[in-house]
């Protein structure tokens, strides 16, 4: 059986170092604000996991809603929390984000299997 969180780790790291690689300084920089946008501030790192586990889903953005729900988990955060917050993306996003919710309902439970579930 494929591991989904293992698949998806090593695809993105591969393909994040190849994309750093080119040295481009426009590229460097979106990565850096990335990264840095999700540090500690005024929200702290749950709230900013969560909300950008939303957008993800409104964009329908399968990787990104990937990325935040390993995110999420790796903060903490548990699997009632992370469903009321696809809920809410779900309700701005519309139907057409249930495929979206789907994938994301199967990437969650990957995440448990490998690592158990969470408990905040």
């Amino acid at each position: 059986m494929i591991d989904l969180v293992d698949e998806f780790e090593a695809y993105r790291a591969k393909m994040n170092g190849k994309i750093l690689e080119e040295n481009n300084k426009v590229l460097k920089r979106i990565f850096n604000l990335d990264t840095n946008s999700f540090a500690k501030g005024a929200l702290d790192v749950k709230t900013k996991e969560l909300l950008g586990l939303v957008s993800s889903l409104v964009l329908r953005c399968d990787d990104c809603v990937k990325y935040h729900l390993e995110s999420s988990y790796k903060e903490g955060l548990n699997r009632e929390q992370v469903v009321e917050a696809l809920s809410i993306g779900t309700l701005v996003g519309g139907t057409i984000v249930i495929p979206h919710l789907r994938r994301a309902f199967e990437y969650w439970e990957a995440l448990e299997d490998k690592f158990g579930k969470t408990t905040e």
